[in-house]
């Protein structure tokens, strides 16, 4: 079964961007682009929310991606990307899928087709959705050394504890902290 994971950068102080939707504060480099190809290498879809998806789509095919970043606009072009929203009425970025109804039961046929891992990027209110459906397998978080005061936090929208064990840690030199986590599956009694 494929697992779906989730990889999102946030701050200190665990806001995914800041109160005017910035993302200015995010820690890239080298050592950071090379994780990033490995890491979309691992994965053959991406899923997306609307607002995220509207973002990557406008930035990933431009001129300036295909020149600043060539391998990773590559793969972000190229490799499916599904987006969920019941308002969007098309979407037209290189193979994307449109998914307007039944989010969670299109995951869950998806989580059972052949295929790599699937990777949600950004898209916070998605992450909410799936996180209280029990459909994020994984979540990694990557800690940049910034605190922003306020913004928008990561985790709103869940609507019930989610207890999470430590599997691993990657540590960058330009600061940065990749959390990896699993969901701790409660046990119920026989």
């Amino acid at each position: 079964m494929r697992k779906i994971f989730l990889f999102m950068m946030v701050t200190l102080d665990n806001y995914f961007e800041g109160p005017n939707a910035e993302i200015d504060w995010h820690n890239v480099d080298a050592e950071f682009n090379e994780f990033a190809i490995a890491q979309l290498k691992s994965v053959d879809a991406l899923l997306f929310g609307r607002v995220t998806y509207q973002m990557m789509a406008s930035y990933w095919p431009s001129p300036a991606a295909l020149d600043d970043d060539p391998l990773v606009a590559a793969r972000m072009n190229h490799i499916q990307k599904i987006v969920f929203s019941k308002t969007l009425d098309n979407a037209d970025w290189e193979n994307t899928i449109l998914v307007k109804e039944n989010s969670i039961e299109a995951l869950q046929q998806l989580k059972q087709e052949p295929g790599k891992d699937m990777a949600i990027f950004g898209s916070a209110e998605l992450t909410a959705t799936l996180a209280n459906h029990g459909l994020i397998d994984e979540y990694r978080i990557m800690v940049n050394p910034v605190v922003l005061g306020s913004g928008k936090p990561l985790f709103a929208g869940l609507n019930a504890r989610l207890n999470l064990k430590l599997i691993k840690v990657k540590t960058f030199k330009s600061g940065n902290v990749l959390l990896y986590y699993q969901p701790v599956v409660k046990e119920t009694g026989a």
